[in-house]
């Protein structure tokens, strides 16, 4: 009993810490109907944000994914080297990044990545970098 007492306690301790922040998990939902989204931490809402995802032709893949990495400055080789600032990737090269063409915000306008105001990308950058990669969860919906 009294091991699980000391267990219990330096768990307690632990997650007084800062590491239990770095646990929070972010989870990121967007809706390419609305081409919104909808960031949340831990459970409780963060912010909400207007988008713009893939143009026909160009289509924003459906499903839950994990980021696979974060570029703070990311060029596209694929599209004339266009900047995208704070970018993380979560699918064959299809990422959500900053955009400087924000009057196409909230209306499907890109190759397929999920386009942000540069500071809401840069926000969202740094709440993912914060909680880690393998905390976060990106759901696309149609």
């Amino acid at each position: 009993m009294r091991i699980l007492m000391i267990a219990i306690a330096a768990v307690v301790a632990l997650c007084a810490s800062a590491l239990c922040e770095a646990s929070a998990a972010v989870q990121v939902r967007i809706s390419l109907a609305s081409q919104r989204m909808n960031v949340s931490v831990d459970g409780a809402p963060y912010a909400s944000w207007t988008i713009s995802t893939g143009r026909q032709g160009y289509g924003t893949p459906a499903g839950t994914y994990r980021p696979q990495s974060l570029r703070p400055f990311h060029r596209s080789s694929r599209y004339n080297w266009a900047p995208m600032p704070h970018s993380i990737f979560f699918y064959h090269g299809f990422a959500i990044h900053g955009t400087n063409e924000v009057r196409n915000l909230g209306r499907p306008a890109s190759h397929g990545c999920i386009r942000l105001s540069p500071q809401n990308a840069k926000n969202l950058y740094g709440l993912v970098s914060r909680h880690g990669m393998n905390n976060t969860s990106i759901t696309i919906t149609y």
